[in-house]
């Protein structure tokens, strides 16, 4: 997927979460890099993602560190960083735009404070 088109379907599955603020992106040529901030103050949605590669990451950030995360690199695969236990790396299927932002919404949902 171009950058473009993932901007795009990026700006609107995150446009239907109420609980996102604002969403911060910058375009560098081959990679979109950027934030969505989030109606708690101390978290916020990391987005990363290069056309060439097909390198891929989203993480939940609370006070600086990941807490939640769903990945592709070429050296891993896709993979899912869980609430449970977010420095292990769990295989998963391949995902869509669409079912990562399902996956951030469900976790999002699951905090407790």
């Amino acid at each position: 997927m171009d950058v473009n088109s993932f901007m795009s379907e990026l700006l609107q599955c995150l446009s239907h979460l109420d609980f996102v603020d604002k969403v911060d992106l910058s375009l560098e040529i081959i990679t979109i890099k950027g934030r969505a901030l989030l109606n708690r103050n101390s978290y916020f949605l990391e987005i990363y993602y290069n056309e060439q590669t097909g390198t891929t990451a989203f993480a939940l950030i609370k006070n600086d560190k990941r807490i939640w995360g769903i990945d592709f690199d070429n050296t891993r695969g896709w993979h899912e960083h869980t609430l449970e236990n977010p420095l292990d790396h769990k295989t998963i299927q391949e995902k869509n735009l669409s079912e990562i932002i399902a996956e951030f919404q469900k976790a999002y949902k699951m905090l407790d404070d």
